[in-house]
């Protein structure tokens, strides 16, 4: 068994919680600086060099890349000869995210109810947690802050087993088409497919934050990323809504086992700010 305590995990939390909101994964500004040599819109190609040029800018300046810094979304992976001292395992990732937000001078925008009192929390806690268990006495984080002109653009359907993959696809095309500009695109597009209610809108969301230079490791899923991705850039929404080629950088897509009655589908948008950053413990 091996300790790791509180404040290990609070700083390491703290740490990544300032690296995702300051610099983007190298893949995704590589996607992006090729989608600007790519993109035949006029329009489109200096709306997408005006992106290249604020990543530029943030990481010069050592300011978030962009003003919504998100609200935090961490999944942990823990092995199960770890031991945690000091404290829980929440108290520390929310002692870590209120820290790296207090201290990297990252706007706050949690709310302590959604109705009846949102009132600001005033240190970006709590964070959304996804737990797993995995073998070893390691403890790792991937803290993805999530915009929401983006997750506000994000749906999930329950289908049944007769939905064929051009229903997913055109399913998807819909949701891309329904956010339009709202999400700031060019726009990385998380699809789950399987598990249950919740659990496929996780899988949507696991699927974002994944680098977008990995492809699905199933050729079937890998063709269908490829599929998806082809008909939303056939969409013309283009930069920032403006109209071109290059409406999504990326699609992927996770899969679950389902119910013999169901497949569930998720969409969980992400704007070409999708942020992502990983440590271990």
């Amino acid at each position: 068994m091996r300790d790791i305590s509180f404040e290990q995990i609070e700083e390491l939390v703290a740490e990544l919680s300032v690296k995702a909101n300051k610099e983007l994964p190298c893949s995704l500004c590589e996607t992006i600086a090729s989608a600007k040599e790519k993109e035949p819109q006029g329009l489109g190609e200096e709306i997408l060099g005006d992106i290249c040029a604020n990543i530029d800018a943030a990481k010069e300046l050592d300011i978030p890349v962009c003003q919504d810094t998100g609200m935090a979304v961490v999944f942990v992976e823990i092995g199960q000869d770890v031991h945690i001292t000091g404290g829980l395992l929440s108290d520390a990732i929310n002692a870590g995210i209120a820290k790296g937000y207090e201290e990297g001078y990252l706007r706050k925008s949690i709310v302590c109810d959604p109705l009846k009192n949102r009132t600001n929390t005033g240190n970006n806690t709590p964070a959304v947690i996804h737990l797993t268990t995995t073998f070893g006495d390691k403890l790792k984080f991937s803290v993805c802050p999530k915009g929401f002109g983006s997750e506000n653009m994000s749906q999930l359907k329950m289908m049944t087993p007769f939905a064929t993959e051009d229903d997913i696809v055109d399913f998807v095309k819909i949701v891309v088409t329904d956010a339009g500009s709202n999400p700031c695109p060019p726009i990385v597009v998380g699809v789950g497919l399987g598990g249950d209610f919740e659990s496929c809108a996780i899988l949507s969301k696991k699927a974002l934050c994944r680098d977008v230079s990995i492809r699905n490791s199933d050729p079937y899923y890998m063709d269908l990323e490829d599929r998806l991705l082809k008909e939303i850039n056939s969409l013309g929404i283009g930069p920032q809504g403006f109209g071109g080629e290059t409406t999504a950088l990326a699609v992927n897509i996770e899969v679950a086992p389902t119910h013999i009655a169901g497949l569930p589908v998720a969409v969980n948008i992400g704007c070409h700010v999708t942020r992502h950053a990983e440590g271990v413990l």
